[in-house]
């Protein structure tokens, strides 16, 4: 019997240590379920298993953020500065609980949060400082920031602009995603209704003024360390992006117009290959979301881009040199898996906010792996393994039998009100925790392996107390010098063009370039959406 010819490989031009060819990608007739080359497409093509650029890695690195903020903008700058010259190729900024829940330093709930899990960012001042000596145009900018999100955009945008550049050159991210607020994470301000809107602006705005910025990274990250499966974080994480685009459609925006800007973040458990196998899964789905069910008729809309960051949720207090290894064996699945931009969590983020000597450690995991394992010479390298291929395609079923049962409840919103979401996590957290406790699901030195003697405590990083009162001090004296009658103008501009049909990311942009702080940005949208009040179990 004949043997059958499998299809031509590309050209190959990188070499093994050996000095055996390997090819930029590879086909035959593999064992792998469903891995034939008409049924798996190539790279950079519906439905994208193997990934959205045709060369993958062997043409471009993925971005290699290290997140990072705390205490005053001054200090926070002076660590980002460090991480540029450390090689980081990207920004990645951590704000603190104030920032986030839309409250100046000096606020009554500000008390004691101050700088404590990220920077205090309160006014164009602040941001002024942030970015001091950093090129806006030239740094890809990734800022962790959701409710609050189109506030600190403003602010970037009106620092950028100062510094010369155009909002059009831009390159970075807003998380932007509030439905996983209510879901998993509780930093949350403004109803549903008022969110979407306040989102779906932030889409229209960027799709005409900042084509290079993603005005929302969708976010699984969360999800997964409340709790959820793999499959979960898949499934409700698309049910929140259908949400999202949804609500952006409704707003008269053209699918096409700003789909290609949304952008997507993972976590990297420690499920070696049922990660990989959620991130091809995860490509698959979210192209046949956008061209089955919303109809894109633009590639660039199919494909799924996103950020990847390995757990939090595994580090361990316990040896937490551990959590090196732990870290890698995640961002070396990220990477298999095809990931666009990676955070490497540092060894001692069980304990404290990381100091500068854990943070280049876990950039330094990210560049060996990039540049001594060669898993960068072939795009999806595990493509066609029998398991592989298999847990992608059963990932990829389980995530629309939930997406099924989510449209079947009335959709996102529905199962996020009535705690149909937050229930189906907080069971699987509940089964998992089980698991460790008896020891059927084993963590090294916690419930295995453990240390008979006390460890020499590592040196965590502390955050003074006098950097509060700094902070509070400063937004005192930037709104004593500001011309406050321009400042109250903008703020009742925005105020009215949110009660109507006004864009409020353009007003929010006109307001803290009128020196404007978040606090006060946030008591307007407050003042007109309302408080969102969370769903209880009761």
């Amino acid at each position: 019997m004949e043997k059958k010819k499998a299809p031509t490989q590309t050209k190959a031009f990188f070499e093994t240590r050996s000095g055996i060819p390997v090819n930029e990608v590879y086909w035959g007739e593999s064992p792998g379920a469903g891995a034939s080359k008409s049924t798996l497409g190539e790279a950079a093509q519906f439905p994208f298993t193997r990934g959205v650029q045709k060369d993958m890695y062997r043409g471009r690195l993925w971005t290699m953020r290290q997140y990072a903020g705390f205490g005053t903008a001054e200090e926070s700058n002076k660590r980002y500065h460090y991480l540029l010259s450390q090689g980081t190729m990207g920004l990645s900024v951590a704000f603190d609980l104030p920032t986030q829940l839309g409250y100046d330093p000096d606020h009554a709930r500000a008390k004691g949060e101050v700088g404590r899990v990220g920077v205090s960012i309160s006014s164009i001042e602040d941001m002024r400082t942030l970015f001091k000596g950093i090129d806006q145009s030239k740094v890809s900018t990734s800022m962790t920031i959701n409710a609050t999100g189109g506030i600190l955009l403003a602010l970037y945008v009106a620092v950028a602009e100062e510094q010369g550049a155009s909002s059009q050159e831009l390159r970075g991210t807003i998380q932007n995603d509030v439905l996983k607020e209510y879901i998993a994470r509780g930093n949350y301000i403004y109803p549903a209704e008022g969110t979407l809107r306040i989102t779906t602006d932030t889409f229209a705005w960027c799709a005409q003024n900042a084509p290079k910025w993603n005005p929302i990274s969708i976010s699984g990250y969360h999800i997964r360390e409340a709790g959820s499966t793999a499959v979960q974080e898949l499934a409700f994480t698309f049910a929140n992006a259908i949400a999202y685009t949804e609500a952006a459609i409704a707003r008269g925006l053209p699918v096409d117009q700003f789909a290609g800007q949304l952008s997507f973040f993972f976590n990297v458990h420690n499920d070696f290959f049922e990660e990989i196998a959620k991130f091809r899964a995860a490509r698959r789905i979210w192209a046949k979301i956008m061209k089955e069910r919303f109809k894109a008729k633009d590639p660039r809309s199919w494909m799924l881009r996103f950020h990847s960051q390995t757990a939090g949720s595994t580090l361990t207090a316990q040896q937490p040199h551990n959590n090196v290894v732990r870290v890698t064996m995640q961002a070396m699945a990220s990477v298999l898996g095809g990931t666009q931009s990676l955070h490497t969590n540092s060894l001692d983020e069980a304990l404290a906010l990381p100091t500068e000597a854990s943070a280049k450690l876990a950039l330094r995991t990210q560049q060996i792996i990039a540049n001594e394992t060669n898993v960068t010479q072939t795009v999806d390298p595990l493509g066609g393994s029998w398991f592989v291929e298999s847990l992608t395609s059963e990932v990829e079923a389980r995530t629309w039998k939930y997406l099924e049962e989510i449209d079947r409840r009335g959709g996102t919103i529905p199962c996020i009100e009535s705690g149909y979401i937050q229930d189906e996590i907080v069971s699987s957290a509940y089964s998992d925790q089980k698991r460790i406790d008896s020891g059927e699901i084993k963590v090294v030195g916690v419930n295995c392996f453990k240390d008979e003697e006390v460890a020499v405590p590592l040196e965590t990083m502390k955050i003074p107390v006098e950097l509060e009162k700094a902070a509070v001090q400063r937004v005192q004296d930037f709104r004593k010098k500001r011309n406050d009658a321009q400042t109250q103008k903008a703020l009742k501009e925005l105020e009215a063009g949110a009660k109507a049909d006004g864009n409020i990311q353009a007003l929010t942009l006109s307001a803290v370039k009128a020196n404007a702080t978040l606090g006060e940005v946030s008591d307007v949208l407050r003042k007109v959406f309302g408080l969102y009040r969370e769903y209880s179990g009761f």
